[in-house]
């Protein structure tokens, strides 16, 4: 059984069908990348994976547990909801930082309220407190933001900003991060940078999604690579394979209108 099953999923939106019978399977430790115009579905699909919107069809399950099923509308229950999107770190188009807290304080946030809810809380709040922020040291360490860990947002770049919102969406272990269009917000020069650290969880073996138009990124990154087109799996497989020999006509003119863009 794959690390993340997704099986049928559907989404719509009034009468629009953003998402029809969208389904596949990524193992534990590979990267995928989801690639196609925009209006096609990708960002919607991120979305449902990560209960931000509710599918009208389909079945999404994470190492082999069943988190949605749409025949069982009790497994979008509200109260639910928080702790299965703890499989799912969300790196958005933007960075959607909090400018009032600084590097280490916007990593931490999240975990740090979780922690309130352990029964010991109370009586080890400092000690719990300090292991957090350590770990938070570490993430942004490792985004090589070790000397910005008490700066604000507005005293970053648009690439240290996202490479925060990387170490946010690390903070809580997910099963899966997942990436929507993480430089569509930065200048070129600024995209490298943030490029080479997603590039750097691939060689770690982090579980990824990738919504991305880095083309060659794609290619040289995911495991296996997926375009959709009008809210469908147009073509799927090896990264290689898709984009420098796709088979279906749908592909081949994306790439081509990509390219010639």
């Amino acid at each position: 059984m794959a690390f993340l099953e997704v099986k049928n999923i559907e989404k719509n939106f009034e009468d629009t069908k953003v998402l029809k019978d969208v389904s596949f399977s990524l193992e534990e430790g590979n990267a995928l990348a989801i690639i196609g115009s925009s209006g096609s579905g990708k960002t919607t699909l991120l979305r449902c994976l990560n209960f931000l919107e509710a599918p009208d069809k389909g079945i999404i399950s994470v190492k082999g547990e069943t988190l949605f099923d749409a025949s069982n509308r009790s497994s979008m229950r509200e109260r639910d909801l928080r702790k299965k999107r703890l499989h799912f770190g969300m790196v958005f188009q933007s960075f959607n930082l909090f400018p009032q807290y600084t590097a280490l304080e916007n990593v931490t946030l999240a975990e740090k309220l979780f922690a309130q809810e352990r029964p010991d809380f109370k009586r080890n709040k400092k000690a719990i407190y300090e292991e957090i922020n350590e770990h938070g040291i570490a993430l942004l360490k490792k985004m090589g933001l070790a000397e910005r860990v008490d700066h604000y947002p507005h005293q970053l770049s648009g690439g240290q900003q996202q490479r925060v919102a990387i170490a946010r969406a690390l903070a809580l272990k997910p099963d899966i991060l997942c990436f929507d269009e993480p430089t569509s917000a930065l200048d070129p020069e600024l995209t490298g940078e943030v490029l080479k650290v997603i590039r750097g969880l691939a060689d770690q073996n982090t579980t990824m999604i990738i919504v991305t138009h880095e083309m060659a990124f794609a290619r040289d990154v995911s495991d296996q690579i997926i375009f959709m087109d009008d809210g469908i799996i147009v073509e799927q497989g090896d990264p290689r394979q898709v984009i420098d020999n796709p088979q279906q006509e749908r592909t081949k003119q994306f790439l081509t209108r990509y390219t010639q863009g």
